[in-house]
């Protein structure tokens, strides 16, 4: 009998020595395996003459073609206005930074919130650093108190104060449903 208790007990050692868990393996890019660089916590400040226009963040930072084109991971871009004063925050799960030309495609789950409450989604934006405008050409969700716009295609200043819509636009206004004509502007009443 205790021969049978001491082999049960040994096989149950086996059994639990034998069953650990891995550690957990973190997920590599495989960007990184062909970049020039790799940079952790990366931040550059955009400018024109000057004047600070966006703060661009990102985890993550793969540099090629001489450190011209940036593949960045977990983006996070700040847009200022003339005088300096944060005017909206960008954020995406990928992007990409052109260092000679200062402008910024954003992908995946792209969410731009501006100060004043307005929240813009789509799947990519293009921040053109010297016009100072965002657009897309995908489709794009805006809401903002009282206000729905959607459509396909817009360009904008970061703030969202000045939008058009380049096709399918719609929206809802305090409850009432509207159709735009394409290639309409739209602006808030203050």
């Amino acid at each position: 009998m205790r021969f049978a208790l001491v082999c049960a007990l040994a096989v149950v050692g086996a059994v639990a020595c034998s069953s650990k868990k891995q550690p957990p393996v973190a997920t590599h890019s495989p960007l990184a395996d062909s970049a020039d660089q790799v940079m952790y916590g990366a931040r550059f400040n955009l400018t024109d003459k000057g004047l600070q226009r966006a703060q661009l963040q990102a985890d993550t930072a793969y540099f090629f073609e001489d450190n011209t084109r940036i593949e960045l991971e977990n983006v996070h871009t700040t847009f200022f206005t003339a005088t300096g004063a944060k005017n909206a925050v960008l954020t995406s799960d990928r992007g990409r930074f052109n260092s000679r030309t200062n402008n910024m495609v954003a992908r995946k789950n792209v969410v731009v919130v501006t100060e004043d409450g307005r929240r813009l989604t789509t799947p990519e934006l293009i921040y053109n650093q010297q016009t100072n405008q965002i657009s897309s050409d995908s489709p794009f969700v805006m809401t903002e108190p009282n206000r729905r716009l959607e459509g396909v295609g817009f360009r904008s200043d970061p703030d969202m104060k000045n939008i058009q819509i380049l096709k399918g636009a719609s929206g809802m206004a305090r409850g009432i449903s509207t159709q735009v004509a394409p290639a309409a502007s739209s602006s808030p009443t203050r």
